[in-house]
C-alpha cells in the first residue's frame, strides 16, 4: 500500500489542479461572500468635499479665541453656497461641507453660542475636525483587490465609495452524491440494516459559505448501472463531491466506475483521522473527491480539501483551511500515524479560548458531534498535547 499523504500535502494536490473559474457582473448589494476577480475602483473622492468630522461651527482659526456672529448654517447634503467671511462663524452637522473660507471646525461642546453669537474660549487648529476631500479614497484608486472575499466592511466600501457593481468568479456548481444500499431519507421508516442519510444536507451546509452553489443528486444503490449513471451526471458540475464507496470493500465502487468514466485519480488515503480513505481525482477541469461515508469522516475532508477548493477556483488569495488558535482545556493525547481532529467546545478562558472535547469520538458519531463547535487539530506524534497548551482549530459555528 502506498504511503498516505500528509495534510498539507493532499491540500497542495488539490489546490494544484483548482483553475479559477469564468467571472461575471454582480450588484454590491449582492456581492457578499464572493470573491472579487478585478480591482473594484473608486467612481469618486472620498469624502468628495471637506467636511466636518463633528457636530459645531465652521471658523477661520484666525479669528479665534473670541465671540463669532453666526453667519451660516450648514445641515449635511445641503452646502453652503455661500464662503464664510473673515470674523464670522457657520453652523455646521456632522458630515456637512466645509465652506471656502473656513479652515477649522471647533465642536459645539467646546464654544457658548447665545441668540446669533458663539463665543470660542480657546484658539482653533487650522485643518482640526476637517475631514479632507480624498482622505479616505481618491477617485480611480483600488478600494478592494482582486482576490478579496467580499464581506460587510468590503460592501460598505464599495458602496462608498460609488461602485454599483463588481466582476466577481461565478459561484462553483457543486454535486453531492451519496452512495450506499442501505441509505433512507429522514423521515422515512427504516427497515432491517438500513440508516438515514445524512452526508449530503452536512456537506452542502459546510460547502455553502465557501460560495458554492450545491446540488443534491438522488442516493444511489451499489449497483454499477446506477453508480455510472449518477457519477456522468455529476461529473457535468465543476465540482463532484461523492460520499461513500471509496474504500475497499466488495460493494465500494465509485473508484473504479469513475476511473472508467476518465476520472483520472490524483490520490488515495490521507494521513488524518477520521477521514483516511478519501479520494481526489479530475476529469478536464472537474474536481472530483471521494470522501468517506462515516459522517463525521465525511465532515472532516469537507472542510479541509474540498471547501478550499472551492475557494481557489473562484481566485480567493487566502483558500484556508480557516484555522483559529486556542488552548486546551485538558490533554489530548496524539496518534503516532494520523493527524486528528477532535470534536469539542470552545468556552472562555480569559484572553483565550479554550478548548474541551466531547464525548464519543468515533467517526460515525455524529449525533455526538452536535454539541461540538469545534475540531481541534492533533497533529500526529508521539505522548499527548498538555492542557493549557496552543491548538489550532476549525470552527463548526
Amino acid at each position: 500500500m502506498a504511503e498516505l499523504l500528509t495534510i498539507e500535502e493532499a491540500l497542495a494536490a488539490v489546490l494544484g489542479r483548482a483553475r479559477p473559474l469564468s467571472s461575471e457582473t454582480v450588484p454590491v448589494g449582492d456581492a457578499a461572500g464572493r470573491v472579487l476577480a478585478e480591482p473594484a475602483r473608486a467612481l469618486a473622492d472620498l469624502p468628495p468635499f471637506p467636511s466636518s468630522a463633528m457636530d459645531g461651527f465652521a471658523v477661520r482659526a484666525e479669528d479665534t479665541p473670541g465671540s463669532l456672529p453666526i453667519a451660516l448654517r450648514i445641515a449635511a447634503g445641503s452646502p453652503s453656497a455661500e464662503a464664510l467671511a473673515p470674523g464670522t462663524a457657520a453652523t455646521i452637522a456632522t458630515g456637512g461641507a466645509v465652506p471656502e473660507g473656513a479652515n477649522a471646525v471647533v465642536p459645539v461642546e467646546r464654544t457658548s453660542s447665545h441668540d446669533s453669537q458663539v463665543e470660542f474660549l480657546e484658539p482653533a487648529e487650522p485643518g482640526a475636525h476637517i475631514r479632507p476631500r480624498g482622505g479616505d479614497v481618491r477617485e480611480g484608486e483600488t478600494v478592494v483587490a482582486p482576490g478579496a472575499r467580499l464581506g460587510p466592511v468590503q460592501i460598505g466600501a464599495l458602496a462608498a465609495a460609488g461602485v454599483a457593481a463588481v466582476t466577481c468568479a461565478r459561484r462553483p456548481r457543486v454535486a453531492i452524491l451519496a452512495t450506499g444500499s442501505e441509505l433512507r431519507a429522514p423521515g422515512e421508516t427504516l427497515g432491517a440494516g438500513q440508516i438515514y442519510e445524512s452526508n449530503r444536507a452536512m456537506i452542502a451546509a459546510a460547502l455553502a459559505p465557501a460560495g458554492a452553489e450545491t446540488e443534491q443528486l438522488p442516493v444511489v444503490a451499489d449497483d454499477d448501472a446506477a453508480h455510472r449513471e449518477a457519477i456522468e451526471r455529476g461529473l457535468a458540475a465543476d465540482v463532484l463531491v461523492t460520499s461513500g464507496g471509496v474504500s475497499v470493500g466488495p460493494h465500494d465502487l465509485v473508484r473504479r466506475i469513475e476511473q472508467e468514466l476518465g476520472v483520472e485519480e490524483t490520490f488515495w488515503g490521507v494521513a488524518v483521522k477520521p477521514g483516511k480513505p478519501l479520494s481526489f481525482g479530475v476529469r478536464g477541469q472537474t474536481l472530483v473527491f471521494g470522501l468517506p461515508g462515516n459522517p463525521v469522516s465525511s465532515l472532516v475532508g469537507a472542510l479541509l480539501f474540498v471547501r478550499p477548493a472551492l475557494l481557489a477556483l473562484q481566485g480567493a488569495a487566502e483558500c484556508g483551511p480557516d484555522f483559529e488558535w486556542g488552548h486546551t482545556a485538558k490533554p489530548f493525547r496524539r496518534n503516532a500515524h494520523r493527524d486528528e481532529f477532535v470534536r469539542a467546545r470552545r468556552g472562555a478562558g480569559g484572553e483565550s479560548v479554550t478548548l474541551e472535547p466531547v464525548t464519543g469520538q468515533e467517526s460515525h458519531m455524529i449525533v455526538r458531534a452536535a454539541s461540538a463547535d469545534a475540531l481541534v487539530h492533533v497533529p500526529r506524534g508521539s505522548g499527548e498535547i498538555s492542557a493549557g497548551a496552543a491548538v489550532r482549530y476549525l470552527a463548526l459555528a
